[in-house]
């Protein structure tokens, strides 16, 4: 059976809640001497009203569910309303016209046509038929309301997780470019040296791998690969880089967008000159409310490197999805320093900002 001709719940609670009253209104207006004293009133008369009541019950249901699947919108509520309005004053009035000239037509029980008690009785039906209708719409429209958000939301998760993939995906290239390119120098300067960063490149990409698949990683983790990645660039340049790391252990379960840290400290290392007289000081340490600094003196290069754009965009594009505010770039003649906001990963706040990013791209 088709869902369109099933009634609700509501919808069988107000049959049963106003239709018994309804019958004893009716025959009341009927039989009006006759109704506490006459069994047979109560024995053939309440029956074949409350079946007819059944019957015009039903149809109403029926007729109502069929317009909410031909006009579903919300933006079609007004003319689904009108149409349904009239509808139902159509299927009231035809149903006391056939009961009460029914009545008179066949004498049930000897009743007589009276035009006042029929006026009285379809407009306390009209009236109660209109009052258990918008109780009916208003539930459904309520529904609908919420089905919207949710859908909504659905698609503002969806979106969210695209981009943050595409985000992620950025990430990789660049940072296997860079990388290739400081090898490709050392095979030709120095195999041994070239050896060691192969060595340790395979070591760095092994945790990119297994860390790039979430959005959050926790400070610890962060910071152990930030330093094997330190080690790359100190084979690379030597004593031209310096790295000074001091991280309260208290953070080291709080959490940041993955690969954060290597974004950065790549960054300084493009735009700054390295040299041994002048070495590129990067520093990296937890400061109150929560906050992970990352801070470097500045030594930028005469030309500027090309740039795609991936490092401090692709980090700040991160916080913006995850709807975590507090991310800071400050730069002063001498230090250019990054404030990267830290979340608490056993909050609340934590883990739905956690589940927005994963919980989709765990889906086929």
């Amino acid at each position: 059976m088709k869902n369109w001709i099933k009634p609700g719940r509501v919808e069988w609670i107000s049959f049963f809640a106003m239709m018994p009253v309804l019958t004893i209104l009716l025959n009341m207006l009927l039989f009006p001497d006759r109704v506490w004293k006459d069994s047979r009133i109560w024995a053939f008369s309440f029956p074949v009203i409350y079946v007819q009541g059944f019957i015009s019950w039903y149809l109403h249901i029926v007729s109502m569910h069929w317009l909410r699947i031909r006009f579903p919108l919300l933006r079609q509520t007004s003319f689904r309303l009108t149409v349904l309005y009239i509808t139902h004053i159509f299927l009231t009035s035809l149903t006391f016209f056939s009961l009460f000239y029914g009545y008179d037509l066949f004498n049930f029980l000897g009743y007589q046509f009276n035009v006042g008690n029929f006026k009285l009785s379809l407009l306390v039906s009209l009236a109660l038929t209109l009052v258990a209708t918008t109780m009916w719409e208003a539930e459904y429209i309520f529904g609908q309301w919420k089905k919207s958000l949710a859908e909504k939301e659905t698609m503002q998760q969806l979106a969210i997780q695209h981009e943050f993939e595409t985000l992620k995906s950025q990430v990789n290239p660049h940072f296997l470019f860079n990388c290739f390119n400081t090898l490709s120098s050392l095979i030709s300067e120095d195999a041994k040296q070239a050896e060691k960063f192969l060595n340790e490149l395979s070591k760095v990409y092994r945790y990119l791998l297994r860390n790039n698949e979430d959005g959050l990683t926790t400070v610890k983790s962060e910071i152990q690969f930030i330093r094997s990645y330190f080690q790359l660039l100190k084979t690379r340049h030597g004593n031209a880089i310096d790295f000074n790391i001091e991280i309260d252990k208290r953070y080291d379960n709080y959490l940041l967008p993955s690969l954060s840290l290597q974004l950065l400290v790549e960054n300084a290392v493009k735009h700054n000159v390295l040299s041994k007289n002048f070495p590129l000081t990067i520093e990296i340490f937890t400061a109150a409310g929560n906050k992970l600094v990352v801070n470097n003196n500045l030594q930028r290069r005469s030309q500027k490197p090309p740039s795609n754009k991936v490092g401090l965009e692709n980090i700040q594009a991160k916080y913006d999805l995850l709807r975590q505010s507090g991310f800071q770039v400050l730069e002063d003649s001498k230090n250019f320093t990054v404030v990267l906001p830290l979340l608490w990963n056993n909050s609340t706040e934590a883990r739905s900002q956690r589940s927005a990013i994963t919980d989709f791209s765990t889906k086929p």
